[in-house]
């Protein structure tokens, strides 16, 4: 399944950056191209997401993220890297976690595919900055189509 999920996920390379979309080509936010993978390669999604601001979460202080990962899929140790893994990033310090990617590339080719603001949906090197930021990794349910 986790070569199914990296095809999935680098088809959306080239998606614009659109906050709160989630349609393969015409635009999607980081949760949005997890909710599309997760529609191509298990089907429908285990709930509705609400609407977010592009701050969410940080105000209340509330990993709203993390919890929503936690109900769908199984949380892994940071070191064990697999292909297809989604990977949940805190962009600052001491701040929520919300920003996603799906791991691509292994070793020295480490990588992942993620939607960011001005760049839209890019394949970027999991560099030691992103390492850094690194909160949580989850692989999708077992049993997936």
């Amino acid at each position: 399944m986790s070569a199914r999920i990296v095809s999935a996920a680098r088809g959306w390379i080239g998606t614009p950056y659109r906050h709160q979309a989630s349609l393969r080509g015409a635009g999607c936010d980081c949760l949005g191209l997890v909710r599309g993978v997760w529609r191509e390669v298990i089907g429908p999604e285990p709930e509705t997401v609400p609407a977010y601001t592009r701050d969410w979460s940080e105000p209340q202080g509330e990993e709203a993220l993390l919890a929503a990962a936690l109900r769908h899929m199984a949380r892994k140790p940071l070191e064990e890297e697999a292909p297809g893994d989604v990977l949940l990033f805190r962009m600052r310090d001491g701040s929520v976690a919300k920003h996603l990617g799906l791991q691509a590339g292994l070793g020295a080719a480490a990588s992942f595919v993620h939607a960011y603001s001005g760049h839209g949906v890019v394949e970027s090197r999991l560099s030691r900055p992103w390492r850094r930021r690194l909160a949580a990794r989850f692989a999708f349910p077992e049993g997936a189509s």
